[in-house]
């Protein structure tokens, strides 16, 4: 194993650095609309699902990294909240789709929003894919 250059640990301090500064930032927004950071996560993960509008519960816990029970108990906060709510498939009785509700596809898209202008400084460095 070969080891890492002065130019390496201050390339991955950068990098963390950037993501902790988003991070604590994008808490401050949240907190602002009254949801935590992981709640908001669930309803962006939500809005921003691949060519669908709604996800299992499998496919959020892989979006957000977490258990599928952790996952289960994020869905019922947020639908206590009614920014969510699960509904049987109609293709397959088995599946539970969770879809957004009016309330939670206007915080998210506020949240989102606001989170704009970070965005567009990270992909300066960081380039996304369209």
């Amino acid at each position: 194993m070969s080891s890492l250059s002065k130019q390496d640990f201050q390339n991955l301090s950068d990098l963390r650095y950037r993501l902790r500064a988003f991070q604590r930032a994008s808490e401050a927004i949240c907190k602002k609309h009254g949801l935590t950071s992981l709640q908001y996560l669930l309803l962006l993960h939500l809005k921003g699902f691949e060519s669908r509008e709604w996800a299992t519960i499998s496919e959020l816990a892989e979006k957000l990294q977490s258990k599928h029970h952790a996952t289960v108990m994020l869905i019922d906060r947020c639908s206590e909240l009614e920014l969510v709510e699960r509904r049987e498939s109609a293709s397959d009785k088995r599946c539970i789709e969770i879809h957004l509700l009016p309330k939670g596809e206007k915080l998210v898209e506020a949240i989102a929003w606001q989170h704009r202008p970070e965005l567009n400084h990270l992909q300066l460095e960081f380039p996304l894919s369209e």
